[in-house]
């Protein structure tokens, strides 16, 4: 499989045509800045936690994306009536592993996530998946403390386990299913120097599935456009926060050319 800027394109276009609805169950420190890059891409955010409606969302929405950045009990139990919901509903969800490795308590909840649901898309830094299958890591709060090719036996036991594709975030992304790979090498080294630019990603690979039904090349269009845009948005900025308001109007503006110059995938 070769992704082509063509393809990735194409998924571009048909966000914006159609405006799909992602659900998102994500933190509080990310929400404004998710919602502003999905609007920006040409996806329609809605920020619902609350257990008492959040099956009522998953059931109409066009992909779930959920974050376990800033989880409590209540957050948790709406997280798991949500996933059920979307997976009977056929909806893909993406599940943001945050911080997976820091503590037992959410290290332990998003590993029940991920048994008791589906996911199409799991995507983390390379800390937060090694921490999914050893329980000997510990990981530095939410930072990645690996580099994303220390990840990939980790992700590919994941993925095989789970029947999903898993994103292992970095200076170069990775991305399995199966036995097929796909390497990402765009983004710049600003970015990480941004709150929340990880869980943007996986807001991405949300509004990519909600038009791709192939869940290995729709995280992998979701991190090429988030890495082009990134790289755009670095050639205009003096320091990461003007780089956040470059990055969202670089996913605004998004041209095939843009693609078609900057794309680095193998596989």
């Amino acid at each position: 499989m070769k992704l082509s800027a063509s393809d990735i394109y194409q998924s571009v276009e048909e966000i914006r045509a159609k405006s799909p609805l992602i659900h998102n169950i994500t933190n509080y420190v990310v929400m404004n800045n998710t919602a502003n890059a999905l609007l920006a891409i040409g996806a329609s955010p809605v920020m619902i936690h609350a257990e008492e409606e959040v099956e009522d969302m998953a059931a109409i929405a066009s992909a779930l994306v959920i974050n376990i950045g800033t989880i409590s009990p209540s957050w948790v139990r709406g997280m798991f009536k949500a996933s059920a919901k979307a997976v009977s509903k056929g909806v893909p969800v993406v599940i943001d592993p945050v911080g997976a490795g820091a503590t037992p308590y959410r290290t332990g909840t998003v590993r029940d996530l991920i048994l008791a649901g589906r996911p199409t898309i799991i995507r983390g830094n390379a800390s937060e998946i090694l921490a999914l299958t050893d329980d000997r890591l510990k990981t530095k709060g939410v930072d990645s403390t690996a580099a994303s090719d220390e990840a990939l036996h980790a992700a590919q036991s994941i993925a095989d386990a789970s029947q999903c594709a898993v994103c292992v975030s970095g200076a170069v992304d990775y991305i399995v299913e199966g036995k097929r790979l796909v390497k990402v090498a765009n983004g710049h080294p600003m970015m990480p120097k941004v709150t929340g630019l990880g869980c943007t990603a996986s807001a991405l690979c949300g509004a990519f599935a909600s038009v791709d039904q192939d869940p290995l090349t729709a995280a992998a269009k979701a991190m090429a456009v988030m890495g082009i845009a990134g790289e755009i948005a670095a050639e205009q900025s003096s320091g990461p926060g003007s780089l956040q308001m470059h990055f969202i109007d670089a996913l605004y503006r998004l041209a095939k050319e843009d693609i078609e110059r900057r794309l680095k995938v193998e596989g």
